[in-house]
């Protein structure tokens, strides 16, 4: 099969981008001629702002740049992760052109949210969803703090709304949890054409050690990931217990004045990601204590295959990932005593954890390794095309 993958990368790195990356790979593994268009937001800074805000809603650049990769190449599929903002909706009206299916992995909100994370002001927000313009994001400056920034991704959300763009452009969309699927039928995306599809891991790190002693936490360091709710949690526990912290961004300042004074947090930084799967291996459990609705939560399938029980915020996606008692423990979301007390039985009951932790690798066994996820989207290739095929067999190295 010959596939056409669209991504426009972010300014910082994040989830995303490693997932469209590793889906790319997982189909070159598998045999296919896959070709990537790509655009990456480190250009921003060289467009000036008006025609920045005009590609935004529409790209004329990018729809005939992916026009003529379409009429080389000639894909069977076209398969989209982020088109904001270089690439712009205008390139799906390049591949309806083409005669070309598409494919819409949906990674976050921004159908219902010009900043794509319903979390405003340190907490939920949902004052947009459902409105043909999205406009008190614009009034609250939403989108980079800026209204004038916000006003045009809300623009670009409401013309393409009333084009029809998000109905009958994309053939089928790939929500990568039920949390997120539900979200998009209330954004107004019609139900029968979204299938739930998670995120999966390329390459099996194998079972971890848990020899460490401590718990670890993941991820940027930002509001919406819980970071201020976890340190909290930890000053409340009545025994000093050890938490490594693990990433970087606008609160790490914050997060080390915190911790001076508690000798059993350590903030490790960013480190590479062999280094996180390693720390991962070595502990007790992984903390995803998000504020906001986690989409689906890469950190969670990384220790659930390391064989690492997983402690969560029972909001969003992680609730449908971390089955309390089983393979992890979920504590009420925005809510720091629940969450050090969840912390503080997971300590007292060791032998538990382990269970939760066996579990945890044969739920990553059985939903979340390459080789499950290429069957998953091959079904949704075929029926974006509109007929059943079988996968191609995988090529020997």
């Amino acid at each position: 099969m010959r596939i056409l993958v669209i991504h426009n990368y972010y300014e910082h790195p994040g989830g995303e981008d490693r997932v469209f990356e590793s889906e790319v790979q997982m189909l070159r593994d598998h045999g296919h001629t896959v070709v990537t268009h790509t655009q990456r937001n480190d250009q921003i800074r060289r467009n000036d702002r008006l025609g920045l805000a005009i590609d935004t809603i529409w790209s004329r650049r990018s729809q005939a740049a992916l026009a003529r990769v379409l009429a080389q190449f000639r894909p069977d599929i076209a398969h989209f992760h982020n088109t904001l903002p270089l690439v712009s909706p205008s390139a799906y009206f390049a591949c309806q052109a083409a005669g070309v299916p598409v494919v819409q992995t949906i990674h976050n909100y921004r159908l219902g949210c010009p900043k794509a994370t319903h979390f405003r002001a340190d907490s939920l927000c949902e004052q947009c969803v459902g409105k043909a313009l999205p406009w008190p994001g614009i009034v609250h400056a939403c989108y980079r703090g800026s209204r004038s920034t916000t006003a045009v991704v809300a623009g670009m959300l409401g013309v393409h709304r009333a084009l029809g763009t998000w109905r009958n452009k994309i053939d089928v969309y790939i929500a990568v949890s039920e949390f997120v699927r539900r979200k998009l039928v209330q954004s107004g995306v019609p139900s029968q054409k979204i299938i739930v599809k998670g995120n999966f891991l390329n390459v099996d790190p194998g079972h971890g050690q848990h020899n460490g002693g401590f718990f670890l936490f993941v991820g940027r360091l930002t509001p919406e990931k819980g970071i201020r709710l976890l340190i909290s949690a930890w000053k409340q526990l009545e025994e000093s217990l050890p938490l490594k912290i693990v990433g970087d961004g606008p609160l790490a300042a914050w997060v080390r004045d915190e911790t001076r004074q508690q000798p059993n947090i350590e903030l490790l930084g960013w480190r590479t990601p062999p280094e996180v799967l390693e720390l991962m291996g070595a502990a007790r459990a992984v903390t995803v204590p998000s504020q906001w609705y986690e989409p689906f939560g890469l950190s969670v399938i990384e220790a659930f295959a390391k064989g690492t029980p997983v402690i969560a915020a029972g909001a969003g996606a992680l609730s449908e990932i971390v089955d309390h008692e089983r393979t992890g423990l979920l504590h009420v979301a925005d809510d720091p005593a629940d969450l050090a007390a969840q912390v503080l039985w997971a300590s007292q009951h060791p032998w538990s954890m382990k269970s939760y932790g066996r579990r945890a690798r044969c739920e990553y066994e059985k939903r979340y390794t390459a080789e499950v996820n290429y069957e998953q989207l091959m079904q949704i290739y075929a029926r974006a095309r509109g007929t059943r095929v079988s996968p191609t067999p995988k090529v020997s190295a």
